[in-house]
């Protein structure tokens, strides 16, 4: 089978050493794979919001669609609703989707859309030069908080498990083969998938250090099982504890909400409305 070629013209304007070429690198390599598996690229969709992350729909030659800050989640589930045949990727930064997009992110959990999140989290607000975020750790000094944050870190493995999502997963940019791993497992996942991937902002808050040191792949670790889910997430809480597990903490089927609402219908094909009235019930 020939090369995939999934470049682009587009000039790489990210920092030397920016945590999003570990994955962008990583990315690319999970859609080469499926396409080898049987994946064509001309039905996958990806968007990014607003943030120096976006930019990863400027480097990959698949469809993509850029949206605003905190948008990404709805953006991707009606280009999912309007064509169900397509394999849509969503990517957002931790402010971006953890901040002014945060409602979003859960509901869409919730729901069970089968779409699948890739959440860069740097814990910083790179591109406007270095404000604190949900995710940042307590003390941190920035632009925004010159004095510390007094602000605890919010979890987002915990958050999204409390948001009933089907597939919870953290990785580190910097283990790039198990982040091909899992963007894989992400993708091919029947329901809502999502991904918070530790990405260190080389030029605003340097975590290289930290995560290098602290990050492992959790191998004795059961995702079927949600109260162990909790624990394992909880290991972590944000600040310079010894211990950052990596790995899919949780994992199981239902039904997805496309599935539900479209009951095999595609709209961009037929351009017919869903009726809806059986799941409503009689009100």
């Amino acid at each position: 089978m020939s090369e995939v070629n999934l470049e682009t013209y587009a000039e790489n304007t990210w920092c030397k050493g920016c945590g999003n070429f570990g994955i962008l690198s990583g990315f690319t390599q999970a859609l080469k794979e499926l396409n080898e598996e049987g994946l064509r690229l001309e039905n996958v969709v990806i968007a990014s919001g607003i943030g120096c992350h976006a930019k990863i729909v400027d480097y990959l030659n698949v469809n993509s669609f850029y949206s605003i800050h905190g948008r990404v989640p709805p953006t991707i589930t009606g280009i999912k609703l309007a064509n169900p045949t397509l394999t849509v990727v969503g990517f957002a930064g931790d402010g971006d989707a953890y901040g002014e997009g945060l409602s979003h992110l859960i509901m869409s959990a919730k729901r069970n859309v089968d779409i699948t999140m890739v959440i860069h989290d740097n814990r910083v607000y790179g591109l406007t030069t270095g404000q604190f975020t949900p995710t940042s750790p307590l003390g941190f000094r920035g632009r925004s908080t010159p004095k510390g944050s007094l602000e605890e870190p919010l979890n987002p493995i915990e958050l999204m498990l409390a948001s009933d999502a089907t597939f919870v997963a953290r990785c580190y940019s910097g283990k790039v083969d198990h982040l091909v791993s899992v963007v894989k497992q992400a993708i091919k996942h029947k329901g809502f998938s999502f991904i918070d991937v530790l990405q260190p902002c080389f030029t605003f808050f340097n975590t290289y250090g930290l995560y290098n040191k602290a990050t492992y792949i959790m191998e004795d670790h059961d995702p079927s099982d949600i109260e162990a889910a909790y624990r394992r997430a909880r290991e972590w809480l944000g600040g310079t504890e010894t211990k950052i597990p990596l790995g899919i903490f949780y994992q199981r089927t239902k039904p997805t909400f496309d599935d539900l609402l479209l009951k095999k219908q595609i709209p961009a094909k037929d351009l017919s409305v869903p009726d809806i009235s059986s799941l409503l019930g009689n009100r």
